[in-house]
């Protein structure tokens, strides 16, 4: 291979033949010219605009995780702290129902060993390792110590309800229903069909009314038994229900302020309210009504029926 460059002028003409060799020592000086002027081996440096792009967003990278770790820090001690209230107000349920079980047990003169609340309760059974262990979250561990703390109250009304009965409340001989829910006024309405005092028009009258003028009349229970209800309800203004056992209840309505709250264990003669005129009502009075298995019967019989007649 050769190369031949032919020039012809108006006065100067020449040409130029090359080898296959001499062209190919041509082109390798010329790279070789090239490769010393670029020097590609050479290091060129770091672009800085680049660098610094990149260490703004590390930076940025860093300062959201910083931030998210700070969070899961406050929120972790937030849980912390809930639990450890949480185990503190277990821990002070547990003193009471203690003391409440050996005061139940010394009464009930329980000497078999069943209710030594001062001793701690004999278990047993094979080891369980770590690894077995249930696996829970914060939130799980939480709402177990909420369902334990509901069973404790339960048991603790239970209880306090048991210490009342057995101590001096004497349920089962006192819940008889007897007399009346006032000491001073009169009977101002009756049981059964009546013209509506709001409406005129005939209607069923559930329970018996009670009036009087004189202020702070106080409302008492008719036989002991467990308040059901204490509180506003429809109709009634301000209600007390008591519930006497063996399907009996009663109900004091239209009260001005109620003295019990549900769960309160009261006895025949206590007082439970204060006369008023709250709900659908058109003077001071109580509407006094007494229900078997939950249907409303005539309180007459019972209001003058004598303790003694049982």
């Amino acid at each position: 291979m050769s190369l031949s460059v032919l020039y012809r002028g108006s006065k100067i003409r020449f040409k130029i033949s090359l080898s296959r060799r001499r062209l190919l020592s041509y082109a390798g000086i010329v790279a070789v010219g090239l490769m010393v002027y670029w020097q590609p081996w050479a290091y060129k440096g770091l672009d800085s605009d680049y660098a610094q792009q990149r260490i703004s967003k590390e930076q940025q990278q860093l300062v959201l995780q910083q931030q998210a770790l700070k969070s899961l820090r406050a929120e972790t001690e937030k849980k912390l702290g809930a639990m450890t209230l949480y185990l503190g107000e277990l821990r002070a349920q547990m003193r009471r129902l203690d003391a409440l079980g050996q005061r139940l047990a010394s009464v009930a003169e329980l000497d078999n060993g069943e209710f030594d609340f001062s001793q701690p309760v004999p278990a047993g059974g094979p080891e369980l390792a770590v690894a077995d262990l249930p696996k829970a979250t914060g939130g799980e561990v939480l709402s177990q110590i909420d369902q334990m703390l509901a069973r404790i109250s339960d048991k603790q009304n239970q209880l306090s309800l048991l210490e009342s009965v057995m101590m001096n409340h004497n349920i089962n001989s006192e819940s008889f229903i007897a007399g009346r829910p006032i000491d001073s006024g009169w009977l101002s309405s009756q049981f059964g069909v009546r013209k509506d005092p709001f409406t005129g028009v005939p209607a069923m009258h559930e329970g018996l009314d009670f009036a009087s003028y004189d202020e702070d009349v106080k409302i008492k229970a008719t036989g002991a038994g467990v308040v059901t209800w204490a509180g506003e309800r429809y109709g009634y203004g301000n209600l007390v229900e008591i519930d006497h056992g063996g399907g009996l209840r009663t109900r004091y309505g239209h009260n001005k302020k109620v003295l019990v709250k549900v769960g309160d264990v009261v006895t025949r003669g206590q007082q439970i309210a204060e006369m008023g005129s709250t709900g659908r009502s058109t003077g001071p009075h109580v509407h006094y009504e007494v229900l078997r298995n939950g249907r409303q019967i005539d309180p007459y019989k019972f209001v003058y029926r004598k303790i003694d007649d049982k």
